[in-house]
C-alpha cells in the first residue's frame, strides 16, 4: 500500500541558513543535499578544510579544560536540561529527520527517544561509573589504593547519514558526561539534524566551542578529525573503519569502530507464525533497512517455514509506503541514488541467478525518485551479491533449515557479528539459542530495538562488524583514562634494605596464604 506524497519540504531556507551557520567552515565552498522523499534540493551546506578542523580541536581543548574541572554536579544539570530541550523540541527534529533520511514519522521518533534516553543516562550514570573507586592494596596497611578517571580529551566523532541523531548522542554524549570535548564529522546527508541536536546542548550550557561540527568528504578532511583525536569514534563500512582504525594504532589513539553487518534471525518451530512475521518484517523494514543491525538473512526451522513465509509475505505487502510528515506511514524511501542503485543491484543480481521474488523487489518511481519495496527473496545461494554482502536496503532472504544446529550455524556462517535474533514460542529455548550466537548483541524475540534501546547495557560487534563498546558503564570508560593512585600510610614502613626484608618474609608469606584461604584477591 502507499501513501499520500510529500507537498512540501520543511525544513525552511531560513532554519537551514540559521543552523549552518554552527558548522566550522571557512571554505566559502557548499555542497548540495539532496531530499530523498523528492530528489530536489535541499540545501547547500557548507563545506570544512583541514584548517577548519585543526582551528575546531584547538578551540576545543580550550573549552574541554574549564568543561572538566565543572565536574559532574554541573554537567549532569546540563546534561538534563539539554534531555529536555530534545523533547520539547521534538517536531523540528522529527520534521528535519524526515525530510534529510526519507525514513517515516515513526522511525524518526524512535531516533528523539533513542537521544533523549542516552543524554538521561549518561548524564545520571557519569558520576557512579567515572567518579573513582578504592581498590586493595597489594600491601594491606602499608599502601591505600585508590583508581580515579581522567579524561582523555578531544574526541574526534565521525558519523553516517542513516541514524544521524541517535548515532551521535551515543558518541558524543558519553564523552560530554565524561568531561570531553568532540570535534564530529557529520555526513552531509544528516548534518541538519545533528546540527539541531546540537543546538540543544548549546542552549543548554554546553560551550559552543566544545562540541564542533565539520563537514566535508572523508577523503579530504577525515584523516585530519583521526589525527587530532585523542579518542576515535567511528561508524559507517567495514573498509573505512580498518582505515580509520589503522590510523588511529598508528599513533597509539583509542578507537572505538561500529562497522557492517549481515544480520540473522532465527524462526524456530514452535512460534505463532502471524507474530513471528510481524516482528520479522519491522526488524527487516525499518528505516527501509539501513540501519546496521536490520535483519537481512532469515533461517526457519522448516515445521513452520510455509506458514511463516505465508505470513511474512503478506505482512510485507501490507505496509503502507510514503513520505508523509505524519505518522501515517510504515516505511519511507531510501535516502540517496547510492543506496537505491545498491538495492537494485543486489535484487537483480538474484533473481539473474535463480532467486524468488516472494514480495516486493520494485523501485517506486511514482513515489518519489529513490522508492523501493520491502523485498523478500527465497532461494540466495553462495555468489549472489546479498548472499553474504551487506545490503543496506529493504531485502531479506528467507531459507529453511532442519534442526537448530543447522540454524545456528547457518546465522554464524558470516564475516560480520553485529546483531542478531531468535524468535521462539519459549523464552528458554530462545535464550539457549541466543547464547550460541556470535553476535555483539542478541534479541530474543524481537528484531533489534530490545538491545538497541538498552542504554545501560553495551552495543558493537565482533568479527568484521567492529571494535570497542557504546552505551553502558563501557561506553562512558571509553572517554577516560584509568589513573591509579596509591598512598603509602606511615603505619609500617616497607622494607628497604636486606635485613628489613629478612624479617617481613615470613608474616608476607602468611598474609598471601591468608588471603588465599579467605579467596580475597
Amino acid at each position: 500500500m502507499t501513501a499520500p506524497t510529500l507537498s512540501a519540504l520543511p525544513p525552511t531556507i531560513s532554519f537551514t541558513t540559521e543552523l549552518t551557520r554552527d558548522i566550522r567552515a571557512t571554505t566559502g565552498e557548499s555542497v548540495s543535499v539532496i531530499a530523498p522523499f523528492t530528489g530536489q534540493t535541499l540545501h547547500a551546506l557548507p563545506v570544512s578544510s583541514v584548517g577548519d578542523v585543526a582551528d575546531a580541536y584547538s578551540r576545543a581543548r580550550l573549552a574541554q579544560i574549564g568543561w572538566a574541572r565543572a565536574g559532574f554536579a554541573h554537567r549532569r544539570a546540563v546534561l538534563l536540561r539539554a534531555h529536555d530541550l530534545l523533547l520539547s523540541r521534538r517536531e523540528a527534529l522529527l520534521d528535519t529527520l524526515q525530510t534529510e533520511t526519507g525514513k517515516t514519522r515513526g522511525q524518526a521518533f524512535e531516533e528523539i527517544f533513542q537521544a533523549a534516553g542516552v543524554t538521561r543516562y549518561n548524564a545520571v550514570a557519569a558520576r557512579r561509573v567515572l567518579g573513582g573507586e578504592s581498590r586493595r592494596s597489594g600491601l594491606p596497611l602499608m599502601v591505600t589504593t585508590r583508581v580515579r578517571y581522567r579524561p582523555k580529551g578531544v574526541a574526534g566523532v565521525i558519523t553516517p547519514w542513516n541514524f544521524p541523531l541517535s548515532l551521535a548522542a551515543m558518541d558524543v554524549v558519553p564523552a560530554l558526561a565524561a568531561g570531553c570535548g568532540v570535534v564530529q564529522k557529520a555526513d552531509n546527508q544528516g548534518a541538519l539534524s545533528i546540527l539541531l541536536l546540537r543546538r540543544a546542548f548549546i542552549d543548554a550550557g554546553v560551550p559552543a566551542d566544545l562540541w564542533a561540527v565539520v563537514t566535508g568528504t572523508g577523503a579530504v578532511i577525515g584523516e585530519a578529525v583521526t589525527a587530532g583525536a585523542d579518542y576515535v569514534c567511528f561508524t559507517g563500512s567495514t573498509p573505512t573503519g580498518l582505515r580509520v582504525g589503522a590510523q588511529a594504532a598508528s599513533s597509539l589513539t583509542g578507537a572505538s569502530l561500529e562497522l557492517g553487518g549481515k544480520n540473522p534471525m532465527i524462526v524456530l518451530d514452535d512460534v505463532d507464525p502471524h507474530r513471528a512475521a510481524a516482528q520479522a518484517a519491522y526488524a527487516c523494514f525499518s528505516s527501509l533497512g539501513q540501519l546496521c543491525v536490520s535483519i537481512e538473512r532469515i533461517y526457519v526451522q522448516r515445521g513452520v517455514h510455509e506458514q511463516f513465509l505465508r505470513e511474512f509475505v503478506t505482512v510485507t505487502r501490507a505496509l503502507i509506503i510514503g513520505s508523509a510528515l505524519d505518522y501515517s506511514t510504515d516505511v519511507g524511501s531510501l535516502t540517496s541514488q547510492a543506496q537505491l542503485t545498491r538495492v537494485t543491484e543486489h535484487v537483480a543480481d538474484a533473481v539473474a541467478h535463480g532467486a524468488t521474488v516472494q514480495a516486493g523487489g520494485r523501485a517506486r518511481p511514482d513515489l518519489g525518485p529513490y522508492f523501493f519495496e520491502p523485498t523478500i527473496l527465497t532461494g540466495v545461494t553462495p555468489g549472489m551479491l546479498c548472499y553474504a554482502g551487506e545490503t543496506f536496503g529493504p531485502v531479506v532472504a528467507v531459507s529453511v533449515v532442519d534442526s537448530e544446529q543447522e540454524a545456528i550455524l547457518a546465522a554464524n556462517d558470516s564475516d560480520f557479528g553485529l546483531n542478531a535474533s531468535v524468535l521462539s514460542g519459549s523464552a528458554r529455548r530462545g535464550l539457549r539459542v541466543a547464547g550460541s550466537l556470535e553476535a555483539g548483541s542478541v534479541n530474543v524475540n524481537e528484531g533489534y530495538r530490545g538491545s538497541f534501546s538498552a542504554v545501560d547495557a553495551p552495543m558493537g560487534g565482533v568479527k568484521d562488524s567492529g571494535l570497542g563498546r557504546r552505551n553502558g558503564p563501557e561506553g562512558l570508560k571509553r572517554f577516560v583514562n584509568p589513573v591509579t593512585i596509591s598512598r603509602a600510610t606511615g603505619v609500617l614502613r616497607l622494607p628497604a634494605t636486606g635485613v628489613e626484608f629478612a624479617r617481613l618474609v615470613t608474616p608476607m608469606l602468611l598474609l598471601a596464604r591468608t588471603l588465599k584461604a579467605a579467596r580475597r584477591r
